[in-house]
């Protein structure tokens, strides 16, 4: 099987294993911006074809973390010590065979969506939104609620995020940056992807008209949001199935 993220700067191809897991940790969530799912390979079923911007970041002494300095797309797992890698099941190209197999974390899942897949959980009250990046080089605050959150299945959000995104709209000239160190990925239409180029966490998105949107996962409890709605639902991953009878667009 062959993946990437989502410039083409970072290429690999590899024979994993058919289960996928969802992990919802803190690190997991503030690095992909909501979830993050891979499936383990052997190292000698593992080959990188290009790395020309592959980066890595220690959140700890037990693992590494493996994402493209070009888009931000969040690659890789390596915990220390063992001769497998886990990759993100977002990254692969084309229909996988892949399937979820369990969740990790759960307890740490964040509070506008249920980590099981049925109907998001009534909204917690938020007046002032904290978020970061994994690292903390990026810090920031704005007004709550986070309010409606939507989860999107496109292709560019699956590269990047590993699996899939959740974001929620916001007025840019809210935010307050405490400690900024950001870089943005434009695609061919003119779209920003901004990330931190320490840890690799997405931050926000910025579409060619100005719309500015944050990624739900880089913000802490109580968030004040409620999953609504789900887009770009032909593109999702083939690994996976929606359950919580939310609109699907």
């Amino acid at each position: 099987m062959h993946g990437s993220c989502l410039c083409g700067q970072v290429q690999f191809t590899a024979r994993p294993d058919p289960g996928v897991i969802a992990c919802h940790c803190s690190q997991c969530r503030r690095q992909s911006g909501h979830v993050w799912a891979g499936t383990f390979a052997a190292h000698a079923d593992f080959r990188l074809i290009r790395s020309d911007t592959l980066r890595w970041y220690a959140a700890s002494d037990q693992a590494r973390r493996g994402f493209c300095g070009g888009c931000g797309a969040f690659l890789f797992w390596q915990a220390t010590g063992e001769d497998r890698i886990c990759i993100a099941a977002g990254a692969f190209d084309g229909p996988t065979g892949l399937r979820m197999a369990e969740s990790w974390h759960l307890a740490d899942a964040a509070d506008y969506h249920d980590p099981a897949g049925g109907p998001p959980p009534a909204p917690a009250r938020a007046e002032t939104l904290h978020g970061a990046c994994l690292c903390g080089a990026n810090q920031f605050t704005l007004p709550g609620p986070m309010g409606e959150v939507w989860a999107c299945h496109c292709s560019q959000c699956r590269k990047t995020s590993g699996h899939f995104s959740a974001s929620f709209d916001a007025d840019e000239t809210s935010v307050i940056w405490q400690a900024r160190k950001v870089t943005e990925h434009v695609s061919p239409g003119g779209s920003q992807r901004g990330f931190c180029p320490d840890c690799g966490s997405g931050l926000y998105f910025r579409a060619a008209d100005g719309a500015f949107s944050l990624e739900a996962g880089a913000i802490a409890a109580p968030t004040g949001g409620q999953l609504a709605r789900h887009i770009f639902v032909a593109d999702k991953g083939d690994y996976y199935d929606l359950t919580d009878s939310l609109p699907q667009d």
